[in-house]
């Protein structure tokens, strides 16, 4: 018997504070999983009423002070919690979950990197670049498991990923450095950037619009930062994907908005 499920991924900017958009956007999209990204609250004031009463009893999170923060919420049973430590710091940035036909969600928030794209004078920039270097080793070890890898990747990898190539280039979260380890973190277990499976280049698909932009729909200087990969054989149960681009429009939305992918399996 075939199963339709629809996952979604989501960096939210404080979980606490967008309560009303979380709140519609799961009345009007009602995605089977919901995995979340920068909650900035620790587990024990996560609202988590607030999902139960839609439906989202299997609840895993991960969470700390203020800062970062990743969660899934879903309505089917989910199993081995895994949280790993790509930061090498403790920051609350991966939460892992296994499904009961076998497939795991892995939910990252890769850091940001700072202003400057040079670890000597940024060490932030240098933090995300040894965070993605060790997605690579354990990416490289997955084998043959069946796996979804969700979340804000903080890179726009592809020239079409940015409004502009040319004034991003040197910019964090396009520069080549990220491009090339974002391209080697694919390699290393063959993901399906499944974004692009469904919008091949050069076709348009932005995930995050800055605050600064006085109007962000008219100015569209956006980057796709968030991105859904999976292994080959999950891919082929993929049958939609759609970045829910509305929702950067409603009242004091998060600078991200939830990408959806759609399933038979």
């Amino acid at each position: 018997m075939s199963q339709t499920l629809s996952i979604a991924s989501w960096n939210i900017n404080s979980v606490r504070a967008r309560l009303d958009i979380v709140e519609r956007f799961l009345t009007e999209e009602s995605p089977d999983i919901l995995c979340l990204q920068e909650t900035k609250v620790v587990n024990d004031t996560f609202p988590a009423g607030l999902f139960r009463q839609r439906g989202y009893n299997h609840q895993v999170l991960n969470g700390q002070p203020m800062h970062h923060g990743v969660a899934i919420l879903s309505k089917i049973p989910i199993r081995e919690d895994d949280r790993l430590d790509w930061q090498a710091n403790g920051e609350a940035r991966h939460v892992g979950v296994r499904l009961d036909n076998g497939v795991r969600i892995e939910n990252v928030y890769v850091p940001a990197g700072g202003d400057v794209a040079d670890r000597d004078v940024n060490p932030k920039f240098g933090q995300k670049i040894d965070f993605l270097e060790r997605m690579i080793q354990w990416s490289s070890q997955l084998e043959d498991k069946p796996t979804i890898l969700t979340g804000d990747f903080n890179i726009a990898p592809m020239e079409c990923d940015v409004w502009s190539h040319k004034q991003l280039l040197n910019v964090v979260s396009h520069t080549p450095v990220e491009c090339e380890i974002l391209a080697r973190l694919q390699e290393s277990n063959d993901w399906i950037d499944i974004g692009r499976k469904f919008f091949p280049a050069p076709q348009r698909l932005y995930t995050w619009w800055s605050y600064r932009a006085r109007d962000w729909a008219e100015s569209d200087r956006g980057r796709r930062l968030d991105h859904m990969w999976m292994t080959q054989d999950v891919a082929e149960k993929a049958v939609s994907h759609r970045v829910v681009e509305p929702i950067r429009g409603w009242t004091r939305p998060s600078d991200h908005v939830p990408i959806i992918t759609e399933f038979a399996f």
